[in-house]
């Protein structure tokens, strides 16, 4: 039988109530470090705080996404519980004050995964729940000068465990830090700092509410010297602060025995209009959902890490962050308060299980949970009120709806009238500020955006709900291959003032760092440690890889939600600039321009750019810009130009890139392929032949199947990599209709089509030699005609070709240098690039359609000595219809392994080279979209059969 209280409704016992966090000048000891464990009476060994035992050999990490990992019986969890002792003896440092002194001494706990009992000295000091939360415990009477000892039995299941269903990796553990706190006489135990701001005249009014006699405050830079913090206090004038403009206030708190230093910043945040305002004007969310991750060390994360993640967030101009879905560590938000990020700061809950029956018996209409969750509103307020980044309170996750929740919110607004309140789960939005979705498609936002939306439940708040600002808290779900349609959604976002941005999910991969028999690291997700119950790599969708690499996603990201933007007009005459922050001017950028011939660069300069304030634009002439004589026919010569930080800023270099543009100033040309750049001497000896290339070339066949993304598969049952499979896509046959040879052309006939089916494409393929080459124009069209296929898409349309796999190299000319789909490519840009053939793979955690370079004038792919095969498109008359237009350029990728492998690898790992380079040349590929978790691609993003064509020489190139 557990504990009593491992299963009782209440939030715990023994500790103080919540406070502020606070950097005191009061002594403090860290508890960190090595300590003493055992697991489930086991024999003792030894484990580091913070941690996670299951990440240091005991037990095993364990991911569900929705359902709880024991039976939905609450308050009560299994008998199979396992449960961690810790125990660690201190000696207290030599000016440690002591009680006689009047001094009082707290155990601070900031993390504890699910729930807890503590002692010091053998004395029972009481036991919490609240993984993310704080808890602090009074010892002073029990502290001796040496050899004290804490011992704390953590549990992995408890009834808090029914509260923290949060699509994440369940672990256990003290993972957060633990630290020793000295409150001498008269101490500052919590303050609270109110420091607005009116936009009108730009005054500051500072209130600081403390406990305790004869506290007073300083600011010194507003001339404020040992005043009373109560005030309060006006100030004529105030920077305010703002995440474009973090501008914070060094400030001292002093009581008699112990002083507190602030960073005050003075903001206000109010929702009127139907908007949400900052310091008086609408902002607009450019966000990411984050979880606290990191691949070796779960959620037990350092403050190198958070910083880390902070600068990645600034740097591709994400200026919002929300909590999901539990406080962040305190350390956290201090870093969002100094570099700028607005935070909706999420309670630690989640009940999202209670969905799969129904919402029976769920905590947030059940009175007997009533007290736990009100703790838990209280410690997430009182510990994060002072930070100025806290823009919105969020009541929790996926907890469905009830009285406890509305008993949250009426808590929230008693105790910080100053910030709005946020739950996605309330539709109704009955006792919220903003109005919040999950995964709305663009056309759902589009009606939220005009106020259109269908009413929901309670018809009597429809009018209320329709008067507030729209927050997509959840959209544009990151994993794996996309997300796609992320410029169509900041569209809407740009086009109505009711939609204030969004945050998508989410930041990081939870991938758990392994390494096999042969020292290749990967990464783990669900099922990998043999969990009866998991949700597999659903927990791997994030924009950055686990080791914070930036994945495409983020790169897209990046370039959708620029806070500037550059737009040519005129016909490439002038430039439009339009400032898109919030508050800030363009002081801090400079324009720089580069001209390239064929991705040559031939020219540079600089363009004056005027400090444009929010919302302003201009037109700025390219006049200045030499243009430079015609080049050789199809050449294309392309201008950039790029916004950069004509400064340092905390958290980038002077010359950072922020926003950037091209134009072709030779518009109209030819496409043309372009002449190579490899020998045409008599090379040395070299492997393979070139003219042996050409034969393989003529092996090419018609393909569609791509490895399924994420978002082929999302969708359960409607899947369209189900669909796909069930029409035979990835099993097509080849049959030949007929083959004649005339003129020195060669043409082959074959239809191309799936066993149980009588669908099929007809192909045609025209080979002759032309240019020193092979020249192929390839006809696709459906037989019976488009009606046939109905609602059917194609993965993908284009050729395999098997090549030798000593071809290492590839250098091209067309969109780069990272990968990108029809609706993923707002961050790549024209140029000519090169790498390794093995730098074109993506490594998502699970393998699948990945590396496709899109927009291709020609390619060329060699082995070490530069010998190899050039691709490169022909110029040709007539228009194609269908979704593949048969433009006068061609995708391409190209990987060591098939299709077919990567789709049955789990991890890349697990893929071996079979010896051959398979590269696919491409008219199309179907739209990525988000449909791992929401919307689709956009129909124009869809790949429908049609009559295509696709035109390609193939050229030896020789050693240089």
């Amino acid at each position: 039988m557990p504990q009593p209280y491992v299963v009782d409704f209440t939030p715990g016992s023994g500790s103080i109530p919540p406070r502020s966090t606070a950097d005191s000048d009061a002594p403090a000891l860290s508890l960190n470090g090595t300590w003493e464990f055992r697991l489930d009476h086991g024999p003792w060994t030894t484990l580091p705080v913070p941690a996670h035992w299951q990440l240091h050999g005991h037990g095993a990490p364990a991911y569900t996404n929705v359902s709880y990992p024991f039976p939905i019986d609450p308050p009560h969890v299994p008998d199979e519980n396992p449960t961690g002792d810790y125990r660690r003896s201190f000696d207290l440092p030599a000016d440690w004050p002591t009680a006689r002194e009047g001094a009082r001494a707290l155990l601070r706990f900031d993390g504890v995964d699910s729930c807890f009992a503590v002692s010091v000295n053998g004395t029972p000091l009481g036991h919490a729940k609240g993984s993310r939360l704080v808890h602090e415990f009074e010892v002073g009477g029990l502290l001796r000068p040496t050899g004290n000892t804490v011992e704390v039995r953590v549990h992995q299941w408890s009834s808090g465990s029914y509260l923290e269903d949060q699509d994440m990796w369940w672990l256990s553990g003290i993972f957060r830090d633990v630290t020793l706190l000295a409150r001498p006489e008269a101490a500052l135990d919590d303050f609270f700092v109110h420091a607005g701001y009116d936009h009108a005249t730009g005054a500051g009014r500072l209130v600081v509410e403390t406990a305790g006699p004869g506290v007073r405050l300083s600011v010194p830079e507003l001339g404020l010297h040992d005043v009373d913090p109560v005030g309060p206090h006006l100030i004529d004038h105030v920077e305010p602060w703002s995440a474009e403009v973090p501008r914070r206030y060094e400030a001292e708190l002093r009581g008699e025995r112990e002083t507190v230093r602030l960073r005050i910043g003075f903001r206000s945040v109010a929702v009127g209009d139907g908007l949400l305002t900052v310091n008086g004007g609408p902002v607009t969310l450019r966000g990411v959902n984050r979880h606290e991750w990191h691949p070796e060390h779960g959620r037990a994360l350092d403050r190198e890490t958070m910083l880390a993640d902070v600068l990645l967030m600034k740097r591709h101009h994400v200026n919002a962050v929300r909590t999901s879905h539990y406080p962040p560590h305190p350390a956290f938000l201090d870093l969002c308060d100094e570099y700028g990020l607005y935070v909706v700061d999420e309670c630690d809950l989640e009940t999202h299980g209670f969905e799969q029956i129904g919402w029976r018996g769920n905590p947030s209409d059940d009175p007997r949970w009533h007290d736990a969750l009100l703790d838990r509103i209280a410690r997430t307020v009182e510990r994060d009120k002072n930070h100025p980044s806290v823009l919105l309170w969020s009541l929790g996750n996926e907890s469905g709806t009830g009285r406890n929740l509305e008993a949250m919110a009426h808590w929230c607004r008693t105790r910080d009238p100053e910030r709005p309140i946020h739950y996605e789960g309330d539709r109704d939005s009955g006792y919220v500020d903003v109005y919040s979705r999950m995964y709305a498609t663009h056309e759902e936002v589009d009606a939220i955006g005009r106020r259109a939306e269908e009413p929901t439940g309670d018809r009597s708040l429809d009018p209320h709900r329709r008067a507030l600002p729209f927050v997509l808290c959840e959209y544009a779900h990151a994993m794996g291959n996309g997300p796609g349609g992320l410029g169509e959604y900041q569209q809407l976002i740009d086009r109505h003032p009711r939609v204030q941005g969004g945050f998508v999910w989410e930041w990081i991969d939870h991938g758990i760092a392994r390494t096999d028999d042969r020292g290749r690291r990967w990464y783990a997700y669900g099922g990998d440690f043999g969990e009866e119950l998991h949700d597999g790599n659903f927990v791997a969708d994030g924009l950055l890889f686990p080791d914070r690499t930036p994945s495409p996603g983020l790169v897209e990201y990046a370039k959708v939600i620029a806070p500037v933007r550059l737009e040519p007009e005129g016909e490439g005459k002038a430039l439009r600039v339009r400032n898109d922050y919030d508050v800030r001017s363009l002081a801090h950028l400079a324009l720089d321009w580069t001209l390239e011939r064929d991705g040559t660069a031939v020219a540079r300069g600089a363009l004056d750019l005027p400090p444009l304030e929010p919302g302003a634009d201009v037109s700025l002439p390219l006049d200045p810009i030499p243009r430079p004589s015609p080049g050789s026919p199809g050449s294309e010569l392309w201008l950039t130009v790029s916004a950069r930080l004509a400064k340092d800023e905390p958290w980038a270099d002077a010359g950072h890139e922020v926003a950037w543009t091209q134009l072709r100033l030779d518009a109209g040309a030819s496409t043309a392929s372009t002449a190579s750049t490899a020998s045409t001497t008599d090379p040395a000896p070299r492997t393979p032949d070139p003219d042996g290339l050409l034969r393989a070339v003529a092996d090419a066949r018609l393909d569609v199947w791509r490895a399924p993304t994420d978002n082929d598969r999302g969708g359960q049952e409607h899947a369209l990599a189900r669909v796909w499979e069930l029409a035979g896509l990835h099993r097509m046959r080849h049959r030949t209709v007929d083959e004649v040879t005339a003129d020195g052309v060669r043409t082959v006939r074959s239809r191309v089509a799936p066993a149980a089916s009588d669908l099929g494409l007809l192909a045609t393929y025209r080979w002759h030699a032309e240019g020193g080459g092979l020249r192929l124009d390839l006809t696709v069209e459906p037989d019976g005609g488009p009606a046939r296929w109905g609602d059917l898409t194609l993965p993908r349309l284009g050729l395999h070709l098997a090549l030798p796999d000593t071809l290492v190299d590839v250098t091209w000319f067309g969109l780069g240098p990272g990968e990108s789909y029809r609706d993923s490519r707002a961050a790549a840009r024209v140029g000519r690039w090169a790498m390794p053939v093995a730098a074109l793979q993506t490594p998502y955690l699970r393998p699948q359609e990945n590396g496709n370079r899109s927009d291709v004038r020609w390619a060329e792919f060699t082995d070490r000595h530069g010998a190899g095969l050039r691709v490169e498109t022909c110029p040709r008359a007539g228009a194609a219809t269908g979704a593949a237009t048969g433009a006068a350029t061609f995708d391409f990728a190209a990987r060591p392994w098939t299709n077919a492998a990567m789709a049955a690898a789990r991890h890349p790992h697990e893929l071996e080279p079979d010896g051959l380079l398979h590269l696919f040349l491409d008219l199309a590929h179907d739209g990525l979209g988000t449909a791992s978790c929401g919307p689709g691609a956009l129909p124009e993003h869809r790949l429908h059969p049609g009559r295509a064509k696709l035109s390609l020489r193939f050229l030896p190139v020789r050693a240089r």
